[in-house]
């Protein structure tokens, strides 16, 4: 009988790819034949999965939607929008359902989801080898074998929090025989290889491990794109991936500077050699970097010998150093200010004080800095929840040009943002706007998103009406002019 890795290979050849060892990176996939942007290269349902927020209900434990919610009246763990989601999830969750109801309070509340997931995977394991679940060539539990721990580079501290954590798991399956030395590194290999399910606009709801798309490798600027439909995920191409070309995604926010995205891979154990960080600090000073104090003058700063001043790197202008440092202190004090109004919940008084950060960065910072662009983030976030849909356009406007430079051209970021954009313009009846704004979302978000989802339903719903009422709106004006 064939092997699994021989199975997963055939299945694999079937999809152009194959399963290779890449020199310094350990496994990758690469395509055998050619992607177009927008192909599903790989598609994969969970081998397991846990929603995010377990005890308040927030999704459905089969098909993450949020709407309908109903506690398993047994264990009072689990929700489900529909019995249907429940009869699917019906063998898995008996097990679950047994261990979880004789749980105490105290120890339900224990229940983290990283916990879950592993209660999940032990369950789903054992109920593939008695054959009551069936295993395919992509979904056993060989492949989860084979995701690498980084158990020898873990710290000390992290290695007692997973024996810890073991113990936990073999109290929850008292039933089931398990060597808590390999659940302990199991939980290592969720910390390098388990992905956070995403609803369509990339909000976090919950954790899945999908073995086959964790061979995938990672780049700071990727060729491919994760997005889950549901719990579903699929890697579809950013841009034509050629015979031979390893596939890769992102792992981590990749709008941000070489330093802070090294950072942000440690937790994956690996130094990332792609083109970008290679050559990264050329582009690092524009990312972080300061603006020149000439207001016509689009140079960014760079730190002069002596290190008093710094100079602009277009002009020459230079601005002290002291100066810098001034208004950086001043803008951290007013940031804890404005965090601690949103903290209470007082949202119109953050927006003021943030407007105020805005304008100060504004002076500091050049235009592509990523400090100011979560500053008009957070702009937006305010005022969309404030309903003040003007200026929350003001800065939805504002983050599309610095997206555009940090990110590749089909990024669901980007797309989302075009969207978002759209919506507002409707609102405020900027008809043809709006137009622009949602048909280059659609552009963007049928290669990232495909166009199947309801999602995506939705946006073309929106654009179809835009494109209406446009063009009732030309001919009425054409009927005037005759």
């Amino acid at each position: 009988m064939a092997s699994w890795l021989e199975q997963l290979q055939r299945e694999l050849a079937g999809r152009g790819l194959t399963v290779a060892s890449i020199p310094g990176k350990g496994r990758g996939l690469i395509a055998t034949f050619t992607f177009f942007p927008g192909d599903v290269i790989l598609n994969q349902e969970p081998y397991a999965s846990t929603p995010n927020k377990i005890l308040v209900g927030s999704s459905c434990d089969h098909c993450f939607t949020s709407g309908n919610l109903r506690k398993c009246s047994m264990c009072r763990v689990t929700w489900y929008c529909s019995s249907n989601c429940q009869k699917e999830e019906w063998k898995l969750h008996q097990l679950e359902c047994r261990a979880m109801a004789a749980l105490t309070e105290n120890r339900k509340k224990m229940l983290t989801p990283t916990i879950r997931l592993m209660v999940r995977l032990a369950l789903k394991r054992k109920l593939q080898n008695e054959k009551v679940i069936p295993s395919s060539s992509i979904d056993n539990y060989n492949l989860v074998d084979a995701l690498e721990s980084h158990i020898s580079k873990v710290d000390e501290n992290q290695l007692v929090l997973y024996a810890q954590m073991a113990n936990l798991v073999s109290l929850i399956l008292p039933f089931i025989e398990l060597d808590l030395k390999e659940i302990a590194q199991t939980f290592s290999k969720f910390a390098c290889n388990a992905h956070t399910i995403c609803d369509p606009e990339l909000r976090p709801l919950g954790t899945g491990l999908y073995p086959v798309i964790s061979i995938i490798n990672h780049s700071c600027v990727p060729n491919a794109v994760l997005i889950f439909d549901g719990r579903t995920a699929y890697v579809r191409a950013l841009q034509p991936i050629d015979k031979d070309e390893e596939v890769s995604i992102s792992y981590i926010e990749t709008a941000a500077v070489t330093k802070k995205r090294n950072n942000d891979l440690k937790q994956y154990f690996f130094t990332c050699t792609c083109p970008r960080c290679v050559k990264g600090f050329d582009e690092d000073p524009l990312l972080e970097g300061f603006r020149c104090k000439n207001q016509t003058c689009d140079g960014f700063l760079l730190p002069s010998s002596g290190k008093k001043a710094y100079t602009c790197q277009k002009c020459g202008a230079s601005r002290d150093v002291e100066e810098i440092k001034n208004m950086r202190s001043e803008i951290l004090q007013l940031s804890d200010k404005a965090s601690s109004f949103l903290s209470s919940g007082n949202k119109a008084e953050a927006g003021s004080i943030y407007k105020i950060i805005e304008q100060l960065e504004r002076n500091l910072y050049h235009a592509f800095s990523t400090t100011l662009l979560h500053t008009c983030e957070t702009l937006l976030k305010i005022y969309l929840e404030l309903q003040d849909w003007w200026t929350a356009l003001t800065y939805c406007r504002l983050t599309i040009p610095v997206y555009e430079r940090v990110y590749p051209p089909f990024h669901p970021m980007i797309g989302l943002q075009f969207y978002t954009c759209g919506k507002l313009e409707w609102l405020l009846e900027f008809t043809e706007d709006a137009l622009k704004s949602l048909t280059r979302a659609a552009d963007i978000l049928k290669v990232t998103h495909g166009v199947k989802s309801q999602f995506m339903k939705e946006l073309f719903g929106k654009l179809e009406e835009a494109r209406a009422e446009v063009s009732f709106r030309l001919s009425s004006r054409h009927g005037h002019d005759e």
